[in-house]
């Protein structure tokens, strides 16, 4: 066990930036713009799977259920963001939804109170309830994808590259799971170029956490992962030649992964996922062809 994790070592304007965030978080939860009408769900808010305040999930369940499940994880450093998140939901359950799919949204402990690590175990969790409540949704357990924009991409990647973090928590195995432009998947290698401060608040200075919550570094040989699809931004540097070499590892293992150059900015990936165009046609070919 470390003695402190990376996110216990913040400055006084770093916690007050992160306090004045989730105040914005808890704003978005008061008070969520109602999904479309053409997308005819009901929504099941708050369901709990662990005594923590931001351990819930939100189900959006079809009024005619076809199977599969897309369980989607909001970005946020790491360290704010919402499962109510209307930008974020709203199309994902207009156009999954509308095709029987019920979308379940995640809310994770956030820094400085979890580490990445720990919040990946989290979404593990999550993932095991809503498992076990997919039935009752008129759904199938099985037919589960992993979905996360950004920080929340890192932490459905981790657990796709080491499945064994996930059944640790009662998770069993799922169809696949889609990153959404979320670049830290080679954290040493981020950590030791040049990088935003919201990374030293996420992995802090301990080179053995590096390796632990990075995907390219705890990436299983056998048993193979589900298959991965790594959406990424052209027009950011990092991006998407973090998903390649991913990718190259992976491959060479003869593990199924796939990457998608996209040209659009960071949170347009997440918002325009579900929007008409051939963006959402293209993943959605994807998430079919898993299930």
């Amino acid at each position: 066990m470390r003695a402190a994790s990376p996110a216990a070592c913040m400055t006084a304007a770093a916690r007050l930036l992160l306090a004045l965030s989730l105040l914005a978080a808890a704003a978005v939860r008061a008070a969520p713009e109602s999904l479309p009408v053409s997308t005819p769900v009901q929504a099941v808010r708050d369901l709990a799977y662990g005594g923590e305040p931001l351990e819930h999930i939100d189900a959006y369940v079809p009024l005619h259920p076809a199977g599969p499940v897309l369980l989607m994880v909001h970005g946020g450093a790491w360290a704010f963001g919402d499962k109510a998140s209307a930008a974020m939901i709203r199309p994902k359950v207009a156009y999954w939804g509308a095709r029987g799919y019920v979308v379940v949204s995640v809310n994770y402990p956030l820094l400085p109170a979890a580490d990445p690590m720990e919040q990946a175990l989290d979404v593990a969790r999550a993932l095991a309830l809503v498992q076990q409540k997919a039935a009752s949704w008129g759904a199938d357990g099985q037919r589960v994808v992993l979905m996360g924009h950004s920080s929340g991409g890192h932490l459905v990647s981790l657990l796709n590259a080491a499945p064994r973090l996930a059944y640790a928590q009662g998770a069993k195995p799922w169809r696949g799971t889609v990153n959404l432009d979320g670049a830290a998947l080679d954290v040493p290698e981020l950590m030791r170029a040049r990088h935003a401060p919201l990374f030293d608040r996420a992995f802090g200075r301990d080179p053995a956490f590096w390796d632990s919550v990075s995907p390219l570094h705890v990436l299983q040989r056998q048993p193979a992962p589900p298959p991965l699809l790594l959406v990424c931004s052209s027009l950011r540097g990092r991006s998407c030649p973090q998903a390649e070499a991913l990718a190259r590892k992976a491959t060479a293992w003869g593990h199924q992964v796939s990457v998608r150059a996209e040209p659009a900015s960071h949170s347009e990936i997440d918002r325009q996922l579900g929007l008409p165009g051939a963006y959402t046609d293209s993943v959605a070919r994807w998430i079919s062809s898993i299930l």
